[in-house]
C-alpha cells in the first residue's frame, strides 16, 4: 500500500492540522510559578485525505503521541487549529466533541494499560454501544460485540473473559474492535505494535489494512519504527524535537529522503538481503533537551552535514520535489 494517493487541490481533506502546539509548564519557586515549559509540539501541520494512511515517525520523546492526543482533544492543544471534515475542533464545547469522538478513535500502544482488568471483553467493547445508545436492544448489542470481535479475528467464546486471559497480539485486537464499535472514521494509532513480538506486529498491520480496505478508514499511524510505516502508510511524516522535518509519499522518502535526518532513520532499518551493503549512519550525541533546544535547526548539533547557517537560522519546511517537503537548508 505503499503507493500514494495523493491529496487532490479539488478534495478537502478529512483531517488539517494547522500550527499546532503543545507546551508543558515546568513550575519551581516557593508559589510554583512556570519557570519554563517543555515545547513537546512545536508548530505542526499536515493534512490527512479520507481512506489516506498518514505514518509519523521519529524518536521517543519527539512528540509523536502528544501530536495524535491533541488531535483527538485527549490533551487540550496550547494553540493551533484541528479540522476534522470540515468542522474546528479545537474551538468545540464537550457536547459537540462528544459527537464528533464518534468519528475519532485511536488504538493506544499497551494493549495491557488501556483495557480495564476489572471489566470483561463485553464491557469494554460495548462501553462505547451503550454511551451513544447505538445498540438499542440486548440482542442488537450482543449481536453487535460479536460481530466486532469476529472481525479483528476473534470469537464469541471471548465475551466473558478479562484482558489478563489474553496474549498481547489479542489484547490489541480487543482494542481495536473497541475503536471499531462506533463506526469511526478516522483511527489514531498511537504506536499499536511496538509493544507486541515482530511476528504478532505484522499479522495486526495486516488485519489493520484489510479494516481500511472493508470500511473505508482513514489512520494516522504512530511509529518510531520506519521499516513498520513503510508498507501501511501512503505518506510518511518525520518529527524531530516537537517538529516535522520533513513529510513525503511514502516510496519517495524511503528511496530519495532529503533530510539529514530521515537519512539517518532509514540507514538503521534492516534490510533483508545479508549481502547488500548500507553504510549506518550513527547520530552522534542524545536528542537535546526539549526545554532547552538548540538555536537554528534543532538538529544541528547530531547532523553530520550541519553548515554554519543551520547553527544560526531556522529551517522553515517548504516543498522540495511534488508533495515533498522537507526542513533543511541544504536543500535550497
Amino acid at each position: 500500500m505503499s503507493e500514494s494517493h495523493s491529496l487532490s487541490s479539488s478534495v478537502a481533506p478529512l483531517l488539517e492540522v494547522k500550527g499546532l502546539t503543545k507546551y508543558f509548564p515546568i513550575k519551581g519557586g516557593l508559589f510554583g510559578r512556570e519557570v519554563d515549559r517543555v515545547h513537546a509540539v512545536d508548530g505542526v501541520s499536515f493534512d490527512i485525505a479520507a481512506g489516506e494512511t498518514l505514518g509519523m515517525v521519529g524518536e521517543s520523546g519527539c512528540g509523536k503521541s502528544t501530536t495524535g492526543r491533541c488531535i483527538l482533544r485527549l490533551i487540550e492543544p496550547s494553540s493551533g487549529e484541528v479540522k476534522f471534515n470540515g468542522q474546528n475542533v479545537s474551538s468545540m464545547g464537550s457536547h459537540a466533541l462528544r459527537e464528533v469522538r464518534r468519528d475519532m478513535q485511536i488504538i493506544f500502544q499497551d494493549p495491557f494499560a488501556s483495557l480495564n482488568p476489572r471489566m470483561t471483553v463485553e464491557a469494554i467493547i460495548g462501553e462505547a454501544l451503550t454511551i451513544h445508545k447505538l445498540t438499542p436492544t440486548p440482542e442488537s448489542y450482543r449481536a453487535r460485540i460479536v460481530e466486532l470481535l469476529e472481525t479483528v479475528g476473534l470469537n464469541a467464546d471471548h465475551m466473558k473473559r478479562f484482558p489478563h486471559e489474553f496474549s498481547g497480539g489479542q489484547r490489541q485486537r480487543i482494542g481495536i474492535a473497541r475503536a471499531l464499535a462506533v463506526s469511526p472514521k478516522l483511527i489514531v494509532c498511537d504506536e499499536p505494535v511496538s509493544a507486541l513480538d515482530v511476528s504478532i506486529q505484522a499479522q495486526v498491520i495486516n488485519l489493520l489494512e484489510d479494516l481500511q480496505a472493508k470500511m473505508g478508514l482513514t489512520y494516522l499511524f504512530i511509529a518510531h519504527d520506519l521499516s513498520v510505516v513503510e508498507h501501511i502508510s501512503n505518506r510518511v511524516a518525520v518529527m524531530y524535537l516537537g517538529r516535522i522535518v520533513e513529510i513525503a509519499p511514502s516510496r519517495q522518502l524511503y528511496t530519495q529522503p532529503k533530510h539529514p535526518y530521515t537519512e539517518a532513520l532509514l540507514s538503521a532499518v534492516p534490510i533483508p538481503d545479508p549481502t547488500a551493503k548500507k553504510k549506518r549512519i550513527v547520530l552522534t550525541g542524545d536528542v537535546p533537551n526539549p526545554v532547552n533546544r538548540p538555536s537554528g535547526c534543532h538538529f544541528h548539533p547530531r547532523c553530520p552535514k550541519a553548515i554554519e547557517r543551520c547553527r544560526v537560522e531556522e529551517p522553515v519546511l517548504k516543498f522540495v520535489g511534488d508533495q515533498h517537503q522537507a526542513a533543511c537548508h541544504l536543500n535550497d
